[in-house]
């Protein structure tokens, strides 16, 4: 059995890994992405990565910021569930395309309805904020970083 190396080894060895990855996610805080979208993409992307770190620091952060359980207990069937918007739809459906990019190929549609529903800037935005996520998600899938949960 093998040693994992820690979160904190992680970012104390190798700090430009956390500081660029959190450099990234200020196009999240100077976006005109909606916060609750950024929400639901940051969670729909580490469920798809099972990153449970992450699936459990963003469904309480969602919570924080008032998103309710309900939303996020469909979250994975989204395109079921009535609950969503048509810009958090087009926002899920580019998050999971991008994901999943090594699987098919982004569709034309998903681009336009992301496209529409953002504009141009707001594209770009989300696209960062899909990349910084998925950036995150790996680091600690490949890591097996925990998160403290407690019953």
């Amino acid at each position: 059995m093998s040693t994992r190396i820690s979160q904190q080894s992680v970012y104390r060895l190798v700090p430009r890994l956390a500081k660029h990855l959190t450099a990234l996610g200020n196009v999240a805080s100077d976006s005109t992405v909606d916060r609750s979208i950024i929400h639901l993409v940051n969670l729909r992307v580490s469920q798809i990565n099972h990153c449970c770190f992450c699936q459990h620091m963003h469904s309480q952060e969602a919570r924080d910021d008032g998103e309710h359980q309900v939303r996020l207990d469909v979250l994975p069937a989204w395109r079921e569930a009535p609950c969503f918007s048509t810009q958090e739809r087009a926002a899920l459906a580019w998050a999971e395309a991008l994901t999943l990019v090594s699987q098919q190929a982004v569709s034309d549609n998903d681009y336009q309805n992301a496209l529409d529903a953002f504009g141009g800037q707001g594209l770009i935005d989300l696209t960062a904020i899909i990349v910084q996520i998925n950036s995150w998600n790996r680091v600690s899938v490949g890591f097996q970083f925990a998160p403290d949960i407690s019953i």
